[in-house]
């Protein structure tokens, strides 16, 4: 086991293993935001540059600073190792202006994207983003296409996190999407207009940060603070069956992966429990999901509600006039 000390706060940690998720095992606010890496996707990371932080402190062995920010999903901790998140004004700086990046191609779509109340890069925008753009250029614009009777792509929305394609290509047979061209040019599509059709292929609407790859069947249907996230189950042949089901009283409007607090899938579910699975008898319903405290989607969904007494305050001293003030 080796030490590293991140914003002040020293843990150990095995070797090898990187700075993001020593930060995740400290938990809290001084995790950096991560809109490429994904724990369960091998190569992932190193494509957004959100979770950039500053290396104080190499090693107990070398104590000098590194020169650079580093990407803290792809560099692995040093015993002695200090690092600086939250605590440094050049990470913050630096991570205003990478959002700011992000933002110059990215559309005002947030009032009819799908993925607002649980957009990565909404999140990121409201807490590091300007009030207005700089940029005057005009932005890139793609079609609207189909790629897949269940799944739309808005190029315009994407990142480019590679998210969907390290999907593609780790779980599912054959992989017909991937990156067309380069620099500015560069787009996630098929080849001659390929659809993406296997059994997993719909995991990579989970996987997407932000609203470019959405689910038709659940297209323009509800807002997600209107719905109740529920955990359940059902015997399938094909994956764990274990889901997230979001319900407007009886009606399920879509079905997800479930998600850890890092908004990562905890198990990847397959296209029949996603989209064909829409009926409130497939599911055995087990508990509300417990959904993170700082997200829209918690508006109204309370798992414990305790009012404060008024009687309390005075129990005991009921009929005593000279004690009640």
């Amino acid at each position: 086991m080796i030490k590293v000390t991140i914003d002040d706060i020293t843990i150990e940690v095995e070797e090898g293993t990187t700075i993001l998720e020593a930060a995740r095992k400290i938990g809290g606010k001084i995790v950096p935001p991560a809109m490429c890496y994904y724990s369960k996707l091998k190569d992932s990371g190193g494509k957004c540059r959100t979770c950039l932080v500053k290396v104080a402190q190499l090693s107990a062995k070398d104590p000098r600073p590194m020169p650079k920010l580093v990407a803290s999903c792809s560099t692995p901790v040093q015993d002695g190792m200090v690092v600086q998140n939250t605590t440094s004004k050049e990470v913050l700086d630096a991570r205003k202006a990478i959002i700011e990046f992000l933002l110059i191609n990215h559309p005002l779509d947030c009032p009819v994207c799908d993925q607002a109340g649980e957009c990565d890069l909404q999140d990121l925008s409201f807490l590091h983003g300007m009030v207005e753009t700089r940029s005057e250029e005009e932005r890139r614009e793609f079609p609207i296409i189909d790629i897949g009777d269940t799944i739309k792509l808005h190029m315009n929305r994407c990142i480019l996190c590679y998210r969907c394609v390290f999907l593609a290509d780790q779980i599912t047979d054959k992989r017909v999407h991937g990156v067309l061209y380069r620099g500015d040019q560069a787009e996630i599509s098929t080849y001659i207009q390929n659809v993406i059709d296997n059994d997993f292929s719909g995991n990579v609407i989970d996987v997407c940060p932000v609203g470019a790859l959405t689910d038709r069947t659940f297209r323009f249907k509800s807002r997600v603070w209107f719905l109740d996230p529920m955990d359940a189950n059902r015997g399938c042949t094909r994956c764990s069956g274990r889901v997230t089901v979001w319900m407007f009283g009886n009606e399920i409007y879509r079905v997800t992966g479930r998600k850890n607090q890092y908004e990562e899938v905890e198990e990847f579910i397959c296209d029949e429990c996603r989209f064909e699975k829409k009926d409130r008898n497939d599911w055995i319903i087990e508990r509300p999901r417990k959904i993170k405290r700082q997200s829209v989607i918690s508006a109204g969904h309370y798992e414990t509600l305790i009012k404060p007494s008024v009687i309390k305050p005075i129990e005991g001293k009921m009929g005593k006039k000279d004690e009640i003030k």
